[in-house]
């Protein structure tokens, strides 16, 4: 596929009108004259220097990636059907859809719900704890964990592969998170099949984790997540903290939103978090 330059540029310029700073999480500030968001803040979203994304909207430089591609889509908060037509625009072929796959595009109604949180840790993680994006708060809570990469972007196979995963869980906790970890696993092989990711990672822990065998062969399922999770913070210390989850059933993507009962120590905890930012954790 050959690249469309005045097609992408239009489609590119477009998207960019429509998008209003409130829509990804931006101030309106009181001077702005633009109708839709700048240049250089769509580079900022796309991570991307200003005068590459110009250059895009001049139909100039030289063809985009597809990883470029893909920030763009995210960035410009396409939809899925959007992010394809991109693709197909910048001359490449869209990524292959379908439940089980990773596909790392996150929907606009997560993206802006998530913009809007504001001092709320947060994060949109896929079925197998993979995470996709963090509140700035999220973050200061469990550390970058974007930042992972191979199997180890799941936090079930951290969990049992990486102390250090541990250590930001209440002691008294561990032996229920295996459980839970485990059994998820077992029953996202069984719906996604042999050949899927989450059959991948079974196996990578049946060799490397003794725990993970043991749990593995009590053949359990059905172990869910508790409402309210315990973490031990390594600088503000112990937080209980209530967990909402919102499904994306086309993405098989989830966006947990973690709480503090007002008035409680970790709320405080929490409010103190704000204060220490996304470096609490390194």
């Amino acid at each position: 596929m050959e690249i469309d330059r005045p097609g992408l540029a239009a489609f590119l310029r477009r998207r960019r009108e429509l998008l209003q700073p409130e829509d990804v999480g931006l101030p309106r500030g009181q001077r702005r004259r633009t109708g839709g968001l700048r240049r250089e803040e769509v580079a900022e979203l796309c991570h991307m220097s200003t005068d590459y994304y110009a250059r895009l909207e001049r139909e100039r430089g030289p063809q985009p990636s597809e990883p470029m591609i893909a920030s763009i889509a995210q960035g410009l908060h396409l939809s899925l059907d959007e992010r394809d037509h991109l693709f197909r625009l910048a001359g490449h072929t869209p990524p292959v859809r379908g439940t089980g796959t990773l596909d790392e595009h996150i929907s606009p109604g997560l993206l802006r719900i998530l913009d809007r949180l504001g001092d709320t840790p947060a994060e949109v993680v896929t079925e197998l704890g993979e995470t996709l994006r963090q509140t700035p708060l999220g973050t200061a809570l469990t550390g970058d964990t974007t930042r992972y990469t191979g199997p180890a972007r799941s936090i079930g196979y951290r969990w049992f592969t990486d102390p250090a995963t541990r250590a930001l869980y209440a002691q008294a906790d561990h032996a229920f998170l295996s459980r839970m970890f485990a059994s998820g696993l077992r029953e996202m092989t069984a719906l996604r099949g042999p050949g899927s990711r989450a059959a991948h990672y079974a196996e990578l822990l049946r060799t490397r984790s003794e725990e993970f065998r043991d749990l593995w062969d009590t053949q359990e399922v059905g172990v869910r997540p508790r409402s309210v999770k315990r973490f031990l913070h390594p600088e503000v210390g112990a937080l209980e903290l209530n967990c909402q989850t919102l499904l994306d059933p086309d993405q098989s993507h989830r966006l947990l939103v973690y709480t503090a009962a007002p008035g409680s120590e970790s709320h405080d905890n929490l409010r103190l978090l704000v204060v220490l930012g996304p470096q609490a954790v390194r």
